[in-house]
């Protein structure tokens, strides 16, 4: 029995055997490692080399040098080129600024013209005034602003060489028809006071009903409550 069991074993028969290796995980996974490494340093050693065959190396330096002094001048002119640009801003800024400067100041110039046409228009239509002694009232006059407003003014004047501060009060009173009835108004309840030296213009506006018609307008000056000059005129 023995000796059959032994030649069996010896036989094609015989169950098969598998021989493992005892080496430690670590130390395999080490030695793996270090043919990977081998076989990429040879890889990269037989890259270069053919490279070197090639001649694609041979004027890289060369080339990499011009490149890069390429790039330093090209950035010193954009560098050049953002501070032109910045200065153009600049200076467009300030000359925009001084253009609306520019603008404001003809406006200006503008309101100070018609202000100045409007007294000239004023003055130029002054008519010899009423009055005696040395206060005179004169240029009254009366326009329509719209169906409910009169727009009113008036010069006051003193005539004598250095004369004295004049004080007194002003009164307008306007005299008509309002829907066909006699109709009479001031510009205000009481005299408005006044007080100047050598010329005075007043104005102001009265607010009446579209059915009245103005026919008169009457200044007067009172000093106290003396009447020192009055002027009519008729419309």
């Amino acid at each position: 029995m023995k000796f059959r069991l032994w030649r069996r074993r010896l036989s094609v028969s015989a169950p098969r055997m598998a021989v493992r290796s005892s080496t430690p995980w670590p130390l395999r996974w080490l030695l793996g490692a270090v043919v990977l490494g081998f076989s990429g340093a040879l890889a990269l050693w037989a890259f270069e080399f053919g490279k070197e065959i090639a001649g694609l190396d041979r004027n890289a330096k060369q080339e990499l040098d011009v490149l890069r002094a390429e790039a330093g001048e090209l950035r010193e002119a954009l560098t050049s080129a953002q501070s032109v640009a910045n200065t153009s801003e600049s200076l467009l800024t300030a000359e925009k600024a001084a253009q609306e400067q520019l603008v404001l100041q003809i406006r200006q110039l503008e309101a100070d013209n018609a202000t100045l046409r409007n007294d000239l228009g004023f003055f130029e239509r002054l008519i010899p005034g009423s009055g005696t002694g040395d206060l005179n009232i004169r240029g009254l006059q009366v326009e329509r602003l719209g169906p409910g407003q009169l727009k009113w003014q008036v010069l006051l004047i003193q005539a004598a060489k250095n004369a004295p501060d004049f004080k007194g009060q002003l009164e307008i009173t306007f005299s008509g028809t309002s829907a066909g009835q006699p109709w009479t108004q001031k510009q205000a309840p009481q005299p408005q006071s006044i007080s100047f030296k050598g010329y005075l213009r007043q104005e102001g506006i009265l607010d009446v009903s579209p059915q009245t018609v103005v026919k008169t307008v009457t200044a007067k000056i009172y000093q106290g409550r003396e009447v020192k000059t009055l002027y009519t005129i008729k419309l």
